[in-house]
């Protein structure tokens, strides 16, 4: 193959490092991850002076995208030392620099740490692979054309708090390296609070609250799970869902829609 250069000007996909790349089929709205090695560029170019100029909202997207890919690689059933490393590593640059890279996007310490923190978090899941996050995204951004790291952001608390019974010692690992106090607590009570400081962090950079403000319907819920079941991420999930539990974790993050039905529900 010819010499393959990519220049990166986002701090979120690591297209530029990885063996993944995606495929939209416009007819039926599937997204298609495709893994192979021969998509992975020869040299990789980043350069927080090109990504000075993204706006904040970019920002916020492709940063929740990177601690995503971070994450999901983290409790990975194919999950080894040195992607480990390499995750965590990630997890603490996002924790530390993703907000200052939002609040001004000159801060040229905030982009080269954010610059290094997504390509960490692509060598880590270029090896472990990821999980139902990015395989239920997949099918938003298919079906509505959506921010791929808008829908990460959005959908990474809720896997986490269904593959927490899988692995609490790793989600107390993140939540170690999301910054918070896990003295005393057991596995899980610390696993909840990195789940906790997800939310916390999604919300401070300005991540919507719901699916239902993106445009998402509820008659979409169960064809989109049923294409997620299918995509090549969700293999590596430490936890493996049935239909109807994808088709939960869906609804559990509608949001702003969900909690006007509930309301009016009980109302009548």
């Amino acid at each position: 193959m010819p010499p393959f250069l990519a220049i990166n000007t986002t701090t979120g996909t690591a297209s530029e490092v990885t063996r993944f790349c995606i495929i939209t089929n416009t007819d039926t709205h599937v997204k298609m991850a495709i893994v192979d090695w021969r998509v992975t560029p020869n040299v990789a170019i980043n350069d927080p002076l090109l990504m000075a100029g993204m706006p904040p909202g970019l920002t916020a997207a492709t940063g929740m995208d990177a601690l995503t890919h971070a994450v999901e690689a983290y409790v990975s059933t194919i999950a080894t030392p040195i992607t480990d490393a390499c995750a965590i590593k990630a997890m603490e640059l996002i924790r530390d620099y993703l907000p200052a890279a939002v609040a001004h996007g000159q801060n040229m310490e905030a982009r080269d740490k954010m610059a290094y923190a997504e390509y960490l978090a692509g060598m880590a899941f270029n090896n472990a692979s990821l999980g139902y996050v990015h395989a239920m995204a997949h099918q938003l951004g298919g079906f509505y054309n959506l921010p791929h790291g808008v829908c990460n952001a959005i959908l990474l608390p809720v896997v986490c708090e269904y593959n927490i019974i899988a692995c609490p010692k790793r989600f107390k690992d993140i939540a170690i390296a999301l910054g918070q106090d896990v003295s005393g607590l057991s596995d899980l009570e610390a696993g909840e609070k990195a789940i906790r400081a997800i939310r916390r962090l999604s919300s401070a950079v300005g991540i919507p609250s719901g699916l239902a403000e993106l445009g998402v319907q509820e008659q979409d819920l169960e064809i989109m799970a049923e294409n997620a079941k299918k995509d090549a991420c969700q293999l590596t999930n430490p936890r493996t869902a049935t239909l109807a539990q994808v088709v939960g974790m869906y609804r559990s993050e509608m949001g702003v829609t969900e909690a006007i039905s509930i309301a009016a529900e009980r109302a009548a």
